[in-house]
C-alpha cells in the first residue's frame, strides 16, 4: 500500500483543542495548587505543541523538560518496543512530576515512561494526555487527565505526525489515504 497519497479530514478543530487546554489547565493548577515547582515532562516529540500551550496556561511555577522515545518509526502501527531516545536532564526525586502525552494509544509508552519515573521517586506523578484512544489499549493504563477520546483512527496535527509531516496543523485531523 502507497501511504504518501492520503488527505487529512479535520477532526477537532484548534478553537476545540484552545479551549480543552484552558480546562485541564485549570483542573492541574487546582490539583497541584500546593507544590512549589511543578515539573512538566513533555514526551517528544509529538506533544511539543500541546506541552507548549498547557504550559502556558498553568497557573503555578513550573519548570520545563523533555523525554523522547520512539515506538512507531515511520509507520502506523507501534513497534510495541519503547526506547529512550533523549532522558530527562533534572532530578525528579521528591518532586511534583506531570507528564504530557500526545495520544494514549496502545499503552506501552505510557507504561513504559511511567515505571521509568516512578522508579526515580516523584513526590507525586500525574499524566495528562492530549488524545485518547481506549480502542486500542493493550496495557492497563490511563491518563489522569484526557483532553479528547477519540476513535481508533490515525490522527495527525498539532504536533502529532505521520512520517513526519503535519505536525504544523493547527487542529487534530483523521488520515485518510487514498
Amino acid at each position: 500500500m502507497d501511504h504518501t497519497n492520503y488527505k487529512v479530514e479535520p477532526m477537532i478543530s484548534a478553537k476545540s483543542i484552545a479551549a480543552r487546554c484552558e480546562e485541564l489547565a485549570k483542573e492541574i493548577s487546582l490539583y497541584f495548587k500546593d507544590t512549589d515547582k511543578l515539573i512538566v515532562v513533555g514526551l517528544l516529540r509529538g506533544s511539543f505543541v500541546f506541552i507548549a500551550d498547557l504550559a502556558r496556561e498553568l497557573n503555578l511555577p513550573c519548570e520545563v523538560d523533555f523525554l523522547e522515545t520512539s515506538s512507531y518509526g515511520n509507520g502506523l502501527e507501534s513497534s510495541r518496543e519503547v526506547r529512550i531516545l533523549k532522558d530527562l536532564r533534572g532530578e525528579i526525586e521528591g518532586r511534583d512530576v506531570l507528564v504530557i502525552e500526545d495520544i494514549v494509544d496502545t499503552g506501552h509508552t505510557l507504561h513504559h515512561v511511567k515505571s521509568l519515573l516512578e522508579s526515580r521517586k516523584p513526590a507525586r506523578l500525574k499524566v495528562c494526555a492530549l488524545l485518547d484512544k481506549p480502542a486500542r489499549r493493550e496495557v492497563e493504563i490511563n491518563a489522569d487527565w484526557i483532553g479528547f477520546e477519540i476513535p481508533d483512527e490515525f490522527v495527525v496535527g498539532y504536533g502529532i505526525d505521520y512520517a513526519q509531516r503535519n505536525r504544523n496543523l493547527a487542529h487534530i485531523g483523521k488520515v485518510v489515504f487514498d
